[in-house]
């Protein structure tokens, strides 16, 4: 039986246990660039088999919350750098996530304050992020209306992600991760009430797939398929969107487009809508059967639903999120049935150090 705490072969690198840190977004670099603390607190979670960073603008557009670490300048690559090699020292494999977010940005992020950019104009409704004041205090706002990208522009959003990999793979990461989830921007082009394009990137299934899909082919040539993988939320209506009636044949056209890739995983979110699976076993085996390669799965995970689906052949890995945060030492807890320290959730965003790197490891009773 194959188990949680297996070893696994992603291409051609060795995982020591198929738990992965998820992504997550905490917001401690307020000049972009991920300096000590950063290193620090990916250093201390290295026990994971895979570390996901948090989602990692592109380039100045694509930024949608203040004190996020970028990855387009030489400064922001040399400050991964350190982040890579405290990962590395520790026996850890990391990847960088790789964010766009769209329209769900704030003009106090955007160069010159600029509108930010979506699939078309349509607002995210309610939609908030981590962003500036008018008084220049920083917090949840409400995000700006979008304005469409030209297609040429798209075709430049391209080049931004596939000079992000180069940039990644400068900065020593073992892979990328596409952030193609959460109602950020490949996902605006995925969904239909998102994207009312007449372009080449509009109207079928095929066409709002292109954005993705070409990104993949570009990053791909950048640095080999096999160190490139992507998140996506299949059914997710989160910030705004809808659902619709074709989403699991757009799902499905992309593993199975994704598979003929050969890339090195697709990561699944399950948002969990009022305690329930989005994502269930009926959809992983459907998808499964169009994407035989290495397959993630985060969302409400325990040990035991992760070794059941690990048995079964559904999914490879398993990512948990939050439990990371207050949780440094997690590979080990949830391995000895050690009991969980629960988060600060006021310090998930922002701040200094606490709730961030100074969470302590457990330590057994007599040791």
């Amino acid at each position: 039986m194959t188990l949680l705490f297996d070893t696994y072969q992603l291409g051609d690198i060795t995982l020591g246990n198929r738990m992965v840190m998820a992504p997550m977004t905490r917001a401690r670099s307020v000049d972009t660039v991920a300096g000590p603390h950063t290193a620090e607190y990916y250093r201390q979670r290295a026990t994971a088999g895979l570390i996901v960073t948090e989602g990692t603008p592109i380039s100045p557009e694509a930024q949608g919350y203040a004190y996020v670490p970028g990855i387009w300048s030489d400064v922001q690559v040399a400050g991964w750098r350190t982040v890579t090699d405290a990962v590395h020292i520790e026996g850890g494999r990391i990847f960088s996530q790789l964010w766009h977010v769209g329209r769900l940005s704030h003009r106090s992020l955007q160069p010159g304050r600029q509108q930010p950019v979506g699939a078309s104009s349509v607002p995210a409704d309610g939609g908030k992020t981590f962003a500036f004041n008018d008084d220049g205090t920083v917090g949840f706002v409400d995000v700006s209306a979008p304005r469409p990208l030209s297609t040429q522009e798209v075709d430049r959003v391209i080049l931004d992600f596939s000079a992000a990999a180069a940039n990644a793979d400068d900065a020593g990461f073992d892979g990328i991760e596409l952030h193609g989830a959460n109602g950020y921007l490949f996902e605006q082009f995925l969904n239909p009430s998102t994207n009312t394009r007449t372009d080449r990137y509009g109207g079928s299934i095929r066409n709002r797939a292109r954005l993705l899909l070409e990104t993949v082919d570009c990053v791909s040539d950048k640095i080999g398929s096999s160190h490139v993988g992507i998140r996506l939320s299949p059914f997710s209506e989160l910030f705004d969107m809808p659902s619709y009636p074709e989403a699991i044949d757009t799902y499905l056209h992309l593993a199975s487009e994704l598979s003929r890739r050969e890339i090195a995983y697709v990561h699944l979110v399950d948002q969990l809508p009022a305690g329930s699976r989005v994502i269930d076993v009926d959809t992983l085996t459907g998808f499964r059967a169009e994407f035989p390669g290495t397959i993630i799965l985060a969302g409400g995970m325990t040990r035991e639903l992760a070794d059941d689906l690990i048995d079964k052949n559904l999914i490879d890995l398993t990512a948990f999120g939050q439990p990371f945060i207050s949780n440094p030492d997690l590979v080990d807890r949830i391995r000895y049935g050690w009991p969980l320290t629960p988060p600060d959730r006021d310090s998930y965003y922002g701040g200094g150090t606490a709730g961030y790197v100074d969470y302590p490891r457990y330590v057994p009773a007599g040791v």
